[in-house]
């Protein structure tokens, strides 16, 4: 007589990997809808207050330092500036729209919400990144229509300017989506911000020109990431940049992978959001 298995689960043998037949397109579009219309709810907020920011900064540099301030290389300083604000607005956004959403996700309870539906770890990556794009691409555009009146602006190289604008977004996305994975609460996501994504910001020449920079500063400018970014952003607009393009471009192209894979990995293995 043949034995029977000790419990039910022995029965049914271990458990089959979740498999994914092909792409849900329809589950990948309701997130990302819900990414949009969660920041767009309170768009005064999202989108108004970092552009009135922004504003600001440019109103104290063209006023306060008006004609004390010399050109850098050639480029007036207002000029210089404004592609970097704009730049500071975009990865700010873009790293606080995915980062606050995954993680208030966390807070209450809610990640079987992204978990239960047939949604493949990548299309969970490309979902979150995706709103977070949506959200630093749209604060992007209305601060730069609205600092045109200070700096007068214009697209020297549109090419560059979008290829750095998108880098921006999607590297500061999935370092927002990595950053609330690891967070098991708000005061967790607010060291990162304050410890890593603002000094990393302040430091890049978001404000001066990197030559300036007494050593060892100035060479390890060169190893962060904000900085090419910036870089190769402003020289979208003002047709000069401070090392060479290819490099730049190379960086980021590199480090956006890397983290695409890692976010992709995680999302796979439910790190931190089963439990």
């Amino acid at each position: 007589m043949r034995d029977l298995p000790d419990s039910p689960s022995a029965a049914l043998g271990p458990p089959e990997p979740r498999s994914y037949p092909g792409p849900n397109w329809i589950g990948l579009k309701a997130l990302y809808a819900k990414e949009v219309r969660r920041f767009m709810k309170v768009g005064m907020q999202t989108v108004g207050a970092p552009v009135v920011t922004s504003l600001l900064y440019m109103l104290v540099f063209s006023v306060a330092t008006s004609g004390s301030r010399q050109p850098v290389g050639g480029v007036p300083y207002v000029v210089f500036l404004a592609p970097g604000l704009i730049m500071m607005t975009v990865l700010n956004n873009a790293f606080a729209n995915s980062s606050s959403s995954l993680l208030q996700l966390k807070m209450q309870g809610l990640t079987q919400d992204i978990l239960t539906p047939p949604l493949s770890p990548g299309e969970l990556t490309l979902g979150f990144t995706a709103g977070a794009l949506t959200r630093g691409v749209m604060v992007g555009v209305v601060t730069w229509l609205c600092v045109i009146p200070f700096a007068g602006i214009q697209a020297a190289h549109p090419w560059a300017i979008a290829y750095y604008g998108l880098m921006a977004c999607l590297i500061m996305a999935l370092t927002g989506v990595l950053a609330a994975l690891w967070a098991v609460k708000f005061d967790h996501l607010a060291t990162v911000t304050n410890f890593v994504i603002m000094p990393l910001t302040f430091l890049s020449g978001t404000f001066y020109s990197v030559a300036r920079m007494p050593e060892p500063f100035r060479t390890a400018s060169r190893f962060n990431p904000l900085f090419h970014l910036i870089d190769g952003f402003r020289y979208g607009f003002i047709g000069r940049s401070e090392q060479p393009l290819q490099l730049g471009a190379l960086f980021v192209l590199i480090l956006g992978a890397t983290l695409g894979l890692v976010v992709w990995r995680l999302f796979a293995v439910g790190y931190r959001l089963k439990t």
